[in-house]
C-alpha cells in the first residue's frame, strides 16, 4: 500500500474518530428510544443500518409510535433529509472523479460532518479521494450501527442526556463545523438567516420543517449576495492551513 494512502486512511480514521465520539450520546439515545417506542433490538439497528440519518430516525420512530398514515412519516423524513440533496450538489465538484458504483456507495455515507469535512478538505486544495471518503463514512457508519444496538439493551438505565449535560456534545461539534467555514464570503449573513428562518419555521410551521426552511432562507440570501473573490482566496488558504 502506498505511503500516500496509509496518509489518507489514517486522516479519515482520525476526524471520523472526533465525529464519532460527538454523535456517541445520540446513537445510544436512538436505541434506547426505538426499543422504548416498540422496535426491536435488530429492528433499531437495521433502521440505523438502512436510513443512517439521526435526527431523520428520531423523527421516523416517534412517529411509528402515533400510528400516523406512512406518507406522512416519509414525508416527514424527506424534510428533514433534504439538505442531502444541496450536500451532495454542493461536494459533487470534489468527487467527480469517482466512478459511479463509488458514488453510489460514498453518497450513502454523506452526513453532515461528512460533508463538511469533504468541503473542508477539497477547499484545501487536497483530492478527496474514494479511500479516504470512505473510510471516513465507515468509520462513523459502523460505531453508529453498534452505538443503537447498545443504547437498545441500556434502554431507561441511559435516562435523558440532558440531565448529565452529554445532550450539548453534539451541537457543539455542529457549531463547530460551522465556525470552520467562517473566512468564506458572506459567511455571517448566511448563517443568520439560516438561523432566523430556522427558529421562525419552529415556531410558524412546526418541527421538522425548521431544518430544510432554515436551509432554504440561507440559500436565498446566499445567492442575492455578491461574491467577494479576495475573501474566497483566503479562505481557501485558510483551510488548507487548517487540513495541513
Amino acid at each position: 500500500m502506498k505511503s500516500e494512502t496509509i496518509a489518507e486512511i489514517r486522516s479519515a480514521a482520525r476526524r471520523g474518530l472526533a465525529i464519532v465520539i460527538s454523535a456517541a450520546p445520540f446513537g445510544i439515545l436512538f436505541g434506547a428510544v426505538a426499543v422504548d417506542n416498540g422496535l426491536t433490538i435488530s429492528e433499531a439497528a437495521l433502521m440505523s443500518a438502512t436510513l443512517y440519518a439521526g435526527a431523520s430516525q428520531l423523527v421516523g420512530v416517534e412517529l411509528f409510535s402515533h400510528n400516523v398514515a406512512p406518507w406522512l412519516v416519509i414525508l416527514s423524513i424527506l424534510a428533514v433529509n433534504f439538505r442531502h440533496i444541496l450536500y451532495s450538489a454542493a461536494v459533487a465538484r470534489h468527487i467527480n472523479h469517482f466512478s459511479l458504483w463509488e458514488k453510489a456507495t460514498g453518497l450513502f455515507l454523506l452526513t453532515d460532518p461528512q460533508f463538511a469535512e469533504s468541503e473542508r478538505r477539497g477547499d484545501a486544495g487536497i483530492r478527496v479521494s474514494y479511500v479516504w471518503f470512505l473510510v471516513l463514512g465507515l468509520a462513523v457508519y459502523i460505531p453508529w450501527v453498534l452505538l443503537t444496538v447498545v443504547g437498545g439493551f441500556l434502554g431507561n438505565l441511559i435516562g435523558n442526556p440532558r440531565d448529565i449535560g452529554i445532550d450539548v456534545l453534539l451541537p457543539i461539534y455542529f457549531m463547530g463545523l460551522v465556525l470552520g467555514f467562517r473566512n468564506r464570503a458572506n459567511w455571517l449573513p448566511v448563517v443568520a438567516a439560516s438561523a432566523v428562518g430556522s427558529v421562525l419555521a419552529v415556531h410558524f410551521v412546526g418541527s421538522p420543517w425548521h431544518v430544510s426552511l432554515g436551509a432554504l432562507a440561507g440559500i436565498v440570501v446566499a445567492a442575492l449576495m455578491p461574491v467577494d473573490d479576495d475573501r474566497e482566496e483566503d479562505a481557501v488558504a485558510s483551510n488548507a492551513v487548517a487540513e495541513a
